[in-house]
């Protein structure tokens, strides 16, 4: 086969690719939505209308009455947002102070400890369900919200992120505060935290999508509706043995998942920005 034609078809393969990944985004896309559209479709009609599309079907608010009044969502609510706010503001916390050390601090062996805290990054959180479960109960927070959110409050991802953006600071900015008198306490709350508030955002926007949607731990760890999080009393909500019908469900559903959609939808443009800015560099 002649080179001509080996360019020729490199040329034409080249030209379908772009039609072939536009037809698999929106394939993806439609397989990722198809369950939301159910639960709106669901949790918006009658039941009798679950599994029949009807264009004129009328529209109701009674699930989202049935379901609020079926389970206390009001308590699971205060539960989730004590619990993403206090893991978040730890998180911040510890991961600001572990990332500008290992970002300006001349630690003898450093590397290896950062290291050592990126490991985390390859562990599965179900791997240590047994002894985080044996901590809590040592410390007497089995059933509490701090119980929840301990084992989170150290994130090797947040420490991670949060040095790669104070290493790219420029040192004139440390040096000028310290000229001024700073202490390195100011010189971090003054120069190194107002610069890097888009990897906070984008830090903060995924730990609470995560802390939110939650399930396993919370699941481990709680035993009654005084500390369970939204996605826990949605499970036993949901649970088959309850007999509650399923656009009960799907309303629930929606309940439980509609401050991230709108968070999402609120500052999804700042969401992608924030991490374009704050990748590694």
């Amino acid at each position: 086969m002649s080179q001509t034609t080996l360019n020729a078809s490199a040329r034409r393969t080249a030209l379908r690719l772009p039609g072939l990944e536009t037809t698999a985004a929106w394939l993806l896309a439609i397989i990722w939505i198809f369950p939301l559209l159910y639960a709106l479709w669901a949790a918006f009609h009658p039941p009798e209308f679950m599994v029949r599309f009807e264009l004129l079907a009328p529209l109701t608010l009674d699930n989202f009455a049935n379901a609020w009044e079926q389970a206390p969502f009001a308590r699971y609510y205060l539960n989730t947002f004590l619990l993403v706010t206090g893991v978040v503001l730890a998180q911040f916390v510890v991961c600001t102070l572990a990332g500008f050390a290992f970002a300006r601090f001349p630690i003898p062996g450093k590397d290896i400890l950062f290291m050592l805290v990126l490991i985390q990054l390859f562990v599965f959180p179900e791997v240590l369900i047994v002894e985080n479960y044996q901590i809590a109960s040592s410390l007497g927070l089995v059933n509490t919200i701090t119980g929840i959110g301990l084992p989170y409050v150290a994130s090797a991802f947040g420490i991670f992120l949060l040095r790669q953006t104070f290493k790219t600071i420029p040192r004139e900015l440390e040096d000028a505060a310290r000229i001024e008198g700073c202490g390195w306490m100011a010189i971090l709350m003054k120069v190194y935290v107002p610069l890097a508030r888009p990897t906070y955002l984008a830090y903060g926007l995924v730990s609470i999508s995560h802390h939110w949607n939650n399930f396993l731990w919370p699941l481990v760890v709680t035993n009654s509706v005084e500390s369970r999080p939204l996605t826990v009393g949605l499970g036993v909500f949901s649970a088959p043995e309850t007999g509650v019908n399923w656009a009960t469900v799907s309303a629930a559903t929606l309940l439980s998942i509609a401050p991230l959609l709108i968070a999402f939808l609120l500052f999804q443009r700042q969401f992608v920005q924030s991490f374009l800015r704050s990748g590694i560099r």
